[in-house]
């Protein structure tokens, strides 16, 4: 059989050309194989529900690669973001520590360069892998131009702030503009660059992928305009005002209660959730689009992929919108794991361990093969890969030090419970509790903190409670105001003698 010969501008004959790529892609392989290190990638979603995905139980939604990235790996169903919003919860995963940890949380302060010293991009990058990034970084290091650190990655397409869906307004991925004109595709193609550029350098590789999708202002990519044109949306059992009487009213102090109306949930759901989706969507068509280049380059079977969002969205359920409150929407997330090496990929496995945004830095050191720092306040989740009935911890927080001051609060979360104390007290309400039975109301709807029957089930919540608060006065960070919760949230201080040190926020982020 005869090849046909070609040239590309003058270059090298195209069959050459093929022979080239072939062999290098081969020599990567075998790097890779040699040194028993597994690339990683890790991709996180802006504002995603756990309900945006087909795996998690939603018939109106069309996700097909984030469903099958659950099946072939692993489903996570109670993945927490320890603090749920942009800033704080970036600056966590990074770095595997709470927030009063990092001291990195809008209207507090940026991240000291000492923290990111410790994060995982930083020590993968000091162990040989390829490191790159792209998205939204969505937090500054002080010190730092803009408070950004491409210095620190082998390929960088991050932008500073909330970046731009717009792909040519991020100077970094402007030269994707052409062909992907919407961001969230222009990241896939990054992606793709990405993994071509670690194989060439024969090197195991770490991808990090902030998508700015699904975060408002609502702009879904309009190639996809027909995916869910007209579709008739199914409202969850807890939405609307009705189904949020019972929860406290400091809760209702924040920008969470208006925007239910504001942003249209109670007026035209469908329309709503429709955009939503599709930029969800969208995130799902990029993954494939990683995928298929790690297929082509020959390193999936040595690829772990590792999918999540920074923080959930509420989508009206109780009659609120956005996220930042405790409750499930808005603190819950996806999480799917596939790690090819693991005997149990395929299996279509779930785990209902309690797993949280503090885990992903240690999951990913020890993939590399390097130690987890002390200063890190999550565990690695490889056990539960191999054993999904496993657990890997009795209890977490969930912290909030940001926003309407009367919306601030700490909770502790188990594999069974949620239990709140709301502290700020006024002339128009008082300090409350509430205890969610989250197995047998994962809905929210029964608060049992004044059942006499949940009384032995409230005082062990309470002991746990005052222990993650032991932890944070022994932890938090001197700087930033994080130091005034030790007394604002513990429950044996009268309100009256509390004061909030900090700036009352109503902002927009």
């Amino acid at each position: 059989m005869k090849i046909k010969v070609g040239t590309r501008n003058g270059g090298m004959p195209v069959a050459f050309n093929a022979v080239l790529l072939s062999l290098t892609c081969f020599a990567g392989v075998a790097s890779q194989a040699a040194s028993g290190k597994p690339n990683i990638i890790y991709l996180m979603a802006d504002d995603q529900n756990y309900g945006s995905v087909g795996c998690y139980g939603n018939p109106d939604v069309i996700t097909p690669n984030m469903d099958k990235l659950g099946a072939e790996g692993m489903v996570f169903d109670r993945h927490y973001n320890t603090t749920s919003i942009c800033m704080a919860s970036r600056a966590t995963v990074m770095t595997g520590m709470y927030e009063y940890k990092t001291g990195t949380n809008f209207d507090h302060g940026d991240m000291k360069p000492e923290i990111w010293q410790k994060s995982y991009p930083v020590l993968l990058r000091e162990a040989g892998y390829f490191t790159a990034f792209a998205g939204k970084f969505g937090f500054k290091v002080d010190g730092r131009n803009q408070g950004l650190c491409p210095e620190d990655f082998d390929l960088w397409g991050g932008g500073p702030g909330q970046t731009f869906y717009e792909t040519i307004k991020n100077k970094s991925m402007a030269k994707y503009a052409e062909e992907y004109p919407h961001s969230t595709l222009s990241y896939g193609a990054f992606g793709r660059d990405a993994i071509r550029e670690a194989v060439k350098q024969q090197k195991p590789f770490c991808l990090s992928i902030s998508f700015k999708a699904a975060h408002r202002p609502v702009t879904p990519d309009p190639r996809f305009d027909d995916v869910y044109a007209g579709k008739k949306m199914t409202k969850p059992a807890n939405f609307g005002r009705e189904a949020g009487e019972h929860m406290s009213v400091q809760s209702k102090q924040g920008r969470q209660y208006p925007r239910f109306e504001g942003w249209d949930y109670d007026k035209d759901y469908d329309g709503v959730m429709a955009k939503y989706y599709q930029q969800v969507y969208a995130i799902d068509v990029a993954i494939g689009m990683i995928r298929d280049e790690l297929a082509a380059q020959g390193v999936a079977d040595n690829t772990v992929i590792i999918y999540t969002s920074d923080n959930g969205f509420i989508c009206g359920a109780h009659g609120y919108a956005s996220k930042v409150l405790p409750m499930e929407e808005a603190a819950r997330s996806p999480l799917l794991i596939y790690d090819p090496r693991c005997p149990t990929a395929g299996k279509k496995l779930r785990s209902p361990a309690l797993t949280g945004n503090i885990d992903f830095a240690p999951t990913i050191l020890e993939l590399a093969g390097l130690p987890v720092p002390e200063n890190m306040d999550g565990v690695s989740l490889l056990p539960l890969l191999k054993n999904p009935a496993a657990d890997v911890r009795e209890q977490m927080a969930f912290i909030n030090a940001w926003g309407r001051v009367p919306t601030q609060c700490l909770t502790v979360l188990t594999k069974e419970l949620k239990y709140t104390y709301w502290w700020y007290g006024d002339a128009k309400m008082k300090p409350v509790e509430e205890l969610y039975h989250l197995t047998k109301d994962p809905l929210e709807m029964n608060n049992l903190a004044n059942n006499p029957e949940a009384e032995p089930m409230l005082k062990a919540m309470r002991v746990k409670y005052d222990a993650e608060l032991a932890q944070w006065n022994q932890q938090a960070v001197e700087h930033n105001n994080y130091r005034q919760y030790g007394t604002l949230f513990d429950r044996s201080v009268p309100w009256e003698q509390k004061k909030y040190t900090g700036r009352v926020n109503n902002g927009l982020q």
